[in-house]
């Protein structure tokens, strides 16, 4: 039997075949806890403990062939949860958690709000666990993912209504509600980008929820954008996570769905990745 120290300097060297030394380090981390059910703090004052941890070399040959952390331990934190997350659904962001903070600075309490594409339920867990008695539903059209969204709302939102419904078409048909807000992380990223993207992202994260096409790479946006216009009442807001490289496309094709207001936010990296437009 190994000792932790031992064992973690296995994982991050296993790491550091994609990663650079502090990416590793964290990676190897993360795994050393959620597999040893350890703390870091029981990783640093107690190194020399021994630890098992069970399928540790097919983790390893994981590690060096870009698996996702987050697929091997089978979890993503977010904001104040720890997420099920499986290859059926994207790894959440700390982007989208600043999209989740705006929504919830500026809708009320008992605010009905809509997540479009909810993937793990993260948008919609974090929306609802944000905002006072609010009233929260989420669709997806992947019945995995909504089989994950649903486990992660049984645990953190029981209160949140999951449900299939597709992006790319008239989901406003599955509600006899008006709602305060519609807020979607859809597929943005124009196929033409996926040379530029890591093995961890182009390898394993689900595609349909990731790409679109070179020539209409707001085909998700202009979908949702239009059957909001019909959901949301006066005073309304559209959320979205938006590609920053297409930022005055978004402001255009906002406008012409009849919206105003429309504003754009930066995230903690400096980069335009969300957006806001209103009703009336």
């Amino acid at each position: 039997m190994a000792t932790r120290r031992e064992v973690l300097n296995i994982l991050c060297t296993a790491a550091r075949e994609c990663y650079d030394d502090i990416e590793a380090r964290q990676i190897a981390e993360m795994v050393l806890e959620a597999k040893g059910d350890l703390s870091r703090n029981d990783i640093l004052v107690e190194p020399n403990m021994e630890v098992t941890i069970e399928d540790l070399d097919t983790i390893v040959e994981q590690l060096k062939h870009w698996q996702p952390v987050q697929y091997i331990i089978g979890s993503a934190e977010f904001m104040d949860t720890m997420l099920e997350v499986s290859d059926a659904v994207l790894i959440p962001r700390p982007e989208t958690e600043e999209l989740v903070m705006w929504v919830a600075e500026e809708c009320a309490p008992g605010s009905r709000i809509l997540d479009v594409g909810t993937g793990s339920g993260c948008i919609a867990i974090g929306v609802a666990r944000s905002v006072k008695d609010s009233k929260v539903s989420a669709i997806d059209i992947s019945d995995a993912a909504l089989a994950v969204a649903r486990r992660n709302g049984a645990e953190y939102a029981p209160n949140v209504e999951f449900l299939k419904g597709d992006a790319l078409a008239d989901f406003d048909t599955l509600f006899d509600d008006k709602f305060d807000a519609v807020v979607s992380n859809p597929p943005y990223i124009p196929e033409q980008d996926i040379s530029l993207m890591r093995p961890n992202v182009v390898d394993y994260e689900p595609h349909m929820a990731l790409f679109v096409p070179d020539n209409d790479p707001l085909i998700f946006y202009r979908s949702i954008a239009h059957t909001a216009r019909r959901m949301l009442r006066e005073g309304g807001g559209l959320y979205f996570e938006i590609y920053e490289n297409l930022v005055e496309e978004m402001c255009a094709m906002l406008r012409a769905e009849g919206y105003g207001d429309v504003r754009v936010r930066e995230d903690f990296r400096g980069k335009p990745r969300m957006i806001c437009a209103k009703i009336g």
